[in-house]
């Protein structure tokens, strides 16, 4: 298990724009597209290749082509915003579900949809969502994926803080991290700061 906090001066460039009060829907939305697609290097680094035989249009040469199905689980529904720049690098994965809410008086995530793909179990799975705050959807939604017989799952978010990164390294120390931010603080509204605010709203223009 590894956390991993992705610096590159254009993910900080980005992130900068999308965390400004200001900031659209439609630029909040691209720029968190564009983040998935910077973060996706790293994110495949360890992936397996195997090697084909091609021909290219001048000789016969030895190519290498990932050699395990991909799988996006995005946690619905901050976590749709993160996909499309994934799967625009990765145009093969298939997409699985999961929707989460937290119910008012335990605080705990509760699920309202989970809808799982063909060969989940020998797939190399991706749970994204943009906020990693509390920890608690994160962790659910990982079990939900394990419950499917996912066995290769990596957590990937836009903005972390370190009690959700310690909540989730605990229930699934097999899981590894990526993230472009760990911010300081989770205040008593279970907000990150200085975060992003709602990552839901912001991407769908809701309130």
């Amino acid at each position: 298990m590894s956390f991993t906090i992705i610096k590159h001066p254009l993910i900080t460039d980005k992130l900068t724009r999308m965390r400004r009060e200001d900031t659209s829907s439609k630029d909040f939305r691209e720029n968190l597209n564009e983040i998935g697609q910077l973060m996706v290097y790293e994110i495949f680094r360890d992936v397996p290749l195997k090697e084909v035989d091609i021909k290219t249009p001048v000789t016969k040469t030895k190519g290498y082509t990932i050699d395990i199905p991909v799988v996006l689980i995005p946690i619905i529904r901050a976590g749709l915003g993160m996909t499309e720049g994934i799967q625009k690098l990765v145009p093969t994965a298939r997409i699985a579900h999961i929707g989460l809410y937290r119910d008012e008086k335990t605080l705990e995530p509760v699920e309202y949809y989970a809808k799982k793909t063909e060969n989940i179990e020998s797939s190399y799975v991706i749970v994204v969502d943009p906020m990693l705050a509390t920890g608690g959807s994160a962790s659910k939604a990982i079990d939900i994926a394990k419950g499917w017989g996912a066995k290769h799952i990596k957590f990937v978010c836009l903005v972390s803080v370190d009690k959700g990164v310690k909540k989730l390294q605990n229930d699934h120390p097999d899981v590894d991290i990526y993230t472009a931010s760990l911010d300081p603080v989770l205040n008593n509204k279970g907000f990150i700061e200085p975060g992003l605010g709602d990552a839901g709203d912001r991407i769908f223009g809701t309130k």
